[in-house]
């Protein structure tokens, strides 16, 4: 019945996890919708200052579909396992990125289309390959996991790294080297999704009629989750106004999936029950699900068109291009000609022009 009862958690959080991605995807597009509409109609813009979007039911209906899908990746962390939960928050970019081609009339190229499909294909490899058995099931156990010695080695080289970034490399480096800001989001963040687990145990027993609030520690981890997420706003919100979204982006599920899933090895040990084949499927996943998120975001505005392709697949593509074009109008205009021309052409150009140097001269 145990067993029965693990898997069936799994599938919850699984589930959970997936919800939240569709949920906060989604978000992204009404909010965005709401706030278009609001300029076609003369509004201040947000980016300078407006509010106008606090009328707008749009923007409502996509913080409501935000606050969801938060809840949902809340919760499934009281399932499964968080290393499960947070490399499938990556879906979440890829339904935005769908919806925004549909709804917003925004180009997504060759490029993010294959991202999508590398990303779809990790999250279905790291499903698989994920650990199914739940460790932690109570407040009274991850009150032991945090007394574990290896944690809390990880929690002070975490926290003295992290006030190391803050106060030495941030006013040196800060404005010019993006993985400082960065670094310190995915380093605190890891502590957050520690405290989200356990806060996400406590309201499952407190569901189940246990007396939880009488417990300390799960006051101590609502207290620090408030903190970590405060630092991470703050930092993520200072590297997104420096740099780049889409750099900031990949490299910040990168670096904050990575040392969950390294918090998550240390203070769950959920990888100790993972054969050999398992960990290589998880590991092989999160890299495909990071390289769908690199074409995804790296390549966004760069146009893909038929100059691009191959030689021999070029060729074959002009064959056809020039001969409806010929059937359609025999005077085609400069904009249809090839930039360059073949090499059969060069030749017959030059002869000619032999040709004609030898007869003047």
């Amino acid at each position: 019945m145990e067993h029965l009862s693990g898997h069936s958690d799994f599938y919850i959080g699984l589930g959970l996890a997936l919800g939240s991605s569709l949920f906060i995807g989604g978000s992204f597009i009404l909010k965005k919708k709401g706030l278009l509409r609001l300029s076609g109609r003369g509004s201040v813009r947000a980016g300078l200052g407006g509010h106008a979007y606090l009328r707008e039911w749009l923007w409502w209906a996509g913080l409501l579909s935000m606050g969801i899908g938060e809840a949902a990746n809340f919760a499934a962390y009281a399932f499964a396992p968080a290393t499960l939960v947070t490399p499938l928050g990556a879906l979440s970019v890829l339904v935005s990125a769908v919806l925004a081609a549909y709804f917003l009339n925004e180009r997504l190229n060759v490029h993010g289309k294959i991202g999508c499909i590398l990303s779809i294909l990790g999250s279905t490899v790291m499903v698989i390959h994920a650990p199914q058995e739940e460790e932690v099931s109570s407040l009274e156990s991850m009150a032991e996991k945090l007394k574990d010695p290896g944690f809390i080695v990880f929690a002070v080289c975490v926290l003295v790294s992290s006030v190391l970034l803050i106060f030495v490399a941030g006013p040196r480096y800060g404005q010019s080297n993006i993985l400082v800001y960065v670094l310190v989001c995915s380093a605190i963040g890891s502590l957050s999704v520690s405290s989200v687990k356990g806060l996400g145990i406590a309201i499952k027993e407190l569901f189940a009629g246990k007396p939880v609030w009488k417990e300390p520690l799960g006051w101590i981890l609502l207290v620090c989750l408030v903190i970590c997420i405060s630092i991470q706003i703050n930092y993520l919100n200072k590297a997104l106004d420096i740099f780049n979204t889409s750099v900031v982006t990949p490299i910040y599920y990168v670096l904050f999936t990575t040392a969950v899933m390294t918090c998550s090895a240390i203070l769950f040990k959920e990888w100790q029950q993972m054969g050999l084949m398992n960990i290589i499927g998880t590991i092989s996943g999160f890299l495909t699900i990071v390289f769908g998120i690199f074409l995804l975001h790296a390549f966004r505005d760069v146009p893909f068109t038929a100059d691009l392709l191959p030689l021999f697949l070029r060729r074959g593509r002009t064959d056809m291009q020039t001969a409806s074009w010929r059937k359609e109008d025999k005077n085609a205009s400069c904009l249809h000609q090839p930039l360059l021309e073949s090499e059969d052409r060069l030749r017959e150009g030059t002869g000619k022009a032999e040709a004609e140097g030898d007869q003047s001269f």
